[in-house]
This record gives structure tokens, sequence and C-alpha cells, in this order.
């Protein structure tokens, strides 16, 4: 087992130590719902006696703090975890007091890591990274050593685990407060056919429903497969359909100028028409306005480039994703180009300046995740609260990572910004993250949520004799068909246009032109109409 023991660091900006006997940490959740929404908690390096409650007055013998570190810090993961490690030793060199150790376990190359990690009885245990690690600590650890992991599976955390990672759920409820801001009509879902897929837009279809947004259809493809996503995009574009009914469009308007008499003003319609439908291969509007892409920067830049190929031109549908886009190459691509999507806030200069001259390196989401966690795991330990108390304050904290608050779910909550692509390799913000929890940001429950199974597209199809306009008397002879109808939610009946308002009293004559009374005896009962009264 690798195992390191920080005692003592050499405080890089500030070493603050702490006054006093130490708190009991052993009522867990017991204050949770009696603490007041207020102003967040500043996590902000520099001065953390003021803004996280640790003590600034340094008293030499006082007890011992753990803190225990769960990372692979060997191994094929070995760079996620290492990154993470320099943000947790950056934060306790800048704002631990001396009497806290900090022990790092490699859990890529010591089976026995968590158990020798909880031998140590700390107070806190930063990590795990993966959620199968985070469920073996979860079952293994006593109910009261409160745990801040990085795994983003909702299901993996619980009893006293917690995420401090971006939990999918979060991203996919802002992106669609976004859509509904836009005034999205109707939208199509496009997530990769595996069990996180499944369950996220299981969660982006539960969020449609609160906002009030129609989903149109939900398409599946299997991640990095190029030839699965073609398929995917092409169904999603209703191609065969709008193929089709193009072919038709062109077919009629080619036949009736070769096949029948006409005047000159409809010869020179009919030819006008079928020169600006043959400069396409489709005809035919979407039944949505905006596609919600759930996969990675990389497999969502492929669906939108086959989504092109195959007519679903910008006019057509608006481009919406979530945090998975950060870091990859879409931010070039001029196809993605007004695409808008939930993220994280930016770094800030004086942390990613800090983090590079540490390490050498730029710090990613991982480090500044493990700088928060670090910050609040410090702040938890010295304060003089209960640890739920500290930890589930319903105010939140601001770190690095901009707002974030946990629950006692295991969950977090993270106040998010949307951006949106210019093409050129930039992002331009279009709304800034929260700034407190005070008005509530989110509303999808994850207990509520189920894995969505594909939906095929409900759609009316395509009629080609809506899109061309041929002389009246020929319309029976071409009539065309509709291409790839399929409805499968009932119709609701429109309202009637017409309001009769009856007399006040029956025994009066009613006079109206467009009244004409009609017998007792000859009303048949097959005429009622039979009301199905739904709640």
């Amino acid at each position: 087992m690798h195992m390191n023991r920080i005692f003592g660091f050499l405080a890089l900006l500030f070493i603050a130590g702490c006054a006093g006997d130490a708190p009991d940490h052993t009522d867990w959740f017991s204050e949770y719902g009696t603490l007041e929404t207020g102003t967040p908690v500043q996590m902000q390096y520099g001065s953390p006696d003021m803004q996280m409650g640790v003590p600034s007055d340094n008293l030499i013998g006082a007890p011992v703090h753990r803190m225990a570190v769960l990372l692979p810090t060997s191994g094929p993961n070995a760079n996620v975890g290492n990154e993470i490690r320099t943000s947790v030793e950056m934060a306790v060199l800048q704002n631990a007091p001396q009497n806290l150790s900090v022990s790092f376990y490699d859990t890529a190359s010591d089976t026995n890591a968590m158990n020798a990690a909880l031998a140590d009885n700390p107070a806190i245990i930063i990590g795990p990274v993966f959620s199968n690690d985070a469920r073996t600590l979860r079952d293994i650890k006593p109910a009261t050593t409160p745990v801040l992991s990085f795994t983003s599976d909702a299901t993996a955390v619980g009893d006293g685990v917690m995420s401090v990672a971006l939990l999918p759920k979060n991203s996919i409820e802002a992106i669609i407060q976004e859509m509904q801001a836009d005034k999205i009509s109707e939208f199509i879902i496009i997530a990769p056919d595996d069990a996180s897929g499944h369950l996220m837009a299981g969660a982006a279809d539960t969020a449609a429903q609160i906002y009030g947004l129609p989903v149109s259809g939900i398409f599946y493809y299997t991640p990095h497969d190029t030839e699965s996503i073609k398929n995917t995009a092409m169904d999603a574009s209703m191609n065969a359909a709008r193929t089709a009914a193009n072919n038709r469009a062109r077919a009629v308007l080619s036949d009736i100028l070769t096949a029948e008499q006409l005047n000159v003003l409809e010869k020179s319609s009919l030819t006008i028409q079928l020169d600006r439908i043959s400069k396409s291969e489709t005809l035919g509007k979407l039944p949505y306005n905006a596609i919600l892409f759930l996969g990675d920067g990389n497999d969502t830049e492929t669906l939108a480039s086959f989504l092109r190929y195959y007519g679903v031109a910008a006019r057509d549908a608006r481009f919406y994703g979530t945090a998975l886009w950060d870091g990859s190459d879409i931010t070039s691509d001029i196809t993605m180009a007004g695409a808008k999507y939930a993220t994280l806030p930016d770094l800030p200069p004086s942390f990613v300046s800090l983090y590079e001259r540490i390490s050498g390196r730029i710090p990613g989401r991982m480090a500044a995740l493990g700088y928060d966690a670090t910050n609040m795991a410090i702040g938890m330990i010295y304060s003089q609260k209960s640890d739920a108390a500290y930890l589930l304050d319903p105010s939140g904290y601001a770190g690095v990572n901009g707002l974030m608050r946990l629950n006692p779910t295991g969950e977090n909550e993270r106040g998010l910004r949307i951006v949106q692509l210019t093409g050129n390799g930039t992002v331009q913000t279009v709304r800034d993250a929260p700034a407190n929890f005070m008005v509530p940001v989110y509303h999808i429950e994850q207990r509520k949520i189920k894995p969505a199974e594909s939906m095929e597209l409900e759609t009316p199809g395509i009629d080609p004799d809506d899109y061309i306009t041929i002389p009246v008397r020929f319309r029976d002879k071409y009539e065309s068909e509709t291409y790839g109808a399929h409805i499968t939610a009932p119709e609701t009946p429109s309202a009637a246009d017409v309001i009769t308002i009856l007399p006040e009293d029956d025994s009066d004559i009613i006079i109206s032109p467009d009244f004409e009374p009609v017998a007792l005896e000859s009303v048949n009962k097959t005429y009622i109409d039979s009301v199905e009264i739904t709640e």
C-alpha cells in the first residue's frame, strides 16, 4: 500500500492553527432541514479563517484530526488521481491548520486501501473517483463518517457518501430551462445507447414534463460507432420520408408539365416550383425545432454533420447539449455554431495560475473538484457545527467551480451557466450561473428518474401536396400519399369556433338564420357522442 502522511505542511501562502477542543461530529444529518437558505459560504483560498470558519489561533498540542484521501494514483487512471492529489495538497498547504493529518491511499494498486483508510478513523474521506469504489466504501464505512466522492453516478451515493462531481441531471435540467426560455415548441433527444444514456434521456424526459416541453422522439446510438451514428441521424431527420416526398413532388410537377395541356402562367409556375424542389433532396418540415444531444462532444459533432447532410438545416432545429461537451473540439466546428450547452463557470485565473506554478500543468475540472472538496473537508473538521450542519448547509458553498450544495441523499446541486458556441473555438456566456439557492434552481428528483426507452418520432408525416401548387383540375388525378406518418398520442379535439348563446327562458323562440329546429321524433340516439372524463 502506498500511503503518505502530511502532519505539518509549510504554508505556501497561509497556514492557520486551531484553538479549543474539537467539536463532537457524531450526530450525522440531525440538523438538516433546520437551517435557512441564505448567502453561500465562500471557499476561495486566501482567507480561510474568515470565510470558512477555520480557527486562526495555533494551539500546540491540539488533538490531531485525520483526513483520508482515496485516489487511483497508479495504473491507467493515474493521471486523474494525481491531478486531484495535487489540488488536495495545494488546498492543505494553503488552508489547513498544523494539526491536520492527511493520508493518501492508492485505490488502483491496493485492494485493501479502503479498509486501511477506515482503520485510521478519519473525520472525513475525500474520494474515491469511481462509482464501484464509492458503493464499496458506502457498504463498509461507519454511518457517521462523511465521504466527498468524485463519482457522478447518483446510484453510488447515499448513507453519508456524497458526490462533489457535476451530476448529469443538473446539466440536463439547466439546458432544458434554457430551451424553455428560447420558446422551443417540441424537441427530440439523441443519447448514447448505454445505461448512462438511457438514464440521462429519462432525466431529460422528466425535465421536459416539468417545464412543459413536448418530446417528439428519443433516439439512441452506439457510442463512437460511425455507422450507428449515421443511421440514427438518418432516422431522426426523417430522411426516408422526406426524400420520398421530394421525389413524389418532383414527379407530379414533371408529369403535369409533360403530359397535360397548360397555359403559359401554369407552365411557368410549375417550372419554377420544379426548379426549386430539385435543388434539395428532401421535402417537408420536421415535427420538432430543437435537438438535445446527451452524448459527448465528439459523438455530437459526428451526429450534427450527418443531420446537416440529411437535410436538417440550422433553420429547422436548434442544437443543445450538456457539460459533456466540455474539453472537446466541438467549439471549433462551424456546423455547431449557435448551439448552447450548460456547463460550470470558468476557473478563476488565480487558481489556474497557482496550480500551474505548482504542478507545471493547466488544471482540469477534476483538479478544481479536488480543491473545493478539500477546502470543504477542512472547513467541516474545524467548524463548531456538526458535520451535517456544515456539509449540508442549504445556503451552499461557492468555490473555484462556482455554487454548490450537498443533499442528504448524497447528490448535489451546482450553479451552471449557459454558453453558446461561436464556431471559432470560443464560447460566449448567454446566461450566468445563479449566485445563490434562495430561489430553487432545480426541480428534478433523482428517485423519480427512470431510464427512457427509444421513442419513434411523433409526426403527422409529409404530404407532398402541401408543398406544391398545381392547377385545381389536376388535384384528384395527381393526389399523393403521406410519407412517414406516426401518431400514437390521441389528438385533442379543437374548441368550437362559434359559440351559441341560448335564451334565458327556454320557452323563447330562437330566431337565427343559421338555426333550423329539428322535430324531436327525428333525433336518433346513435348520434349522441360518448364523452370520456379523465382526471
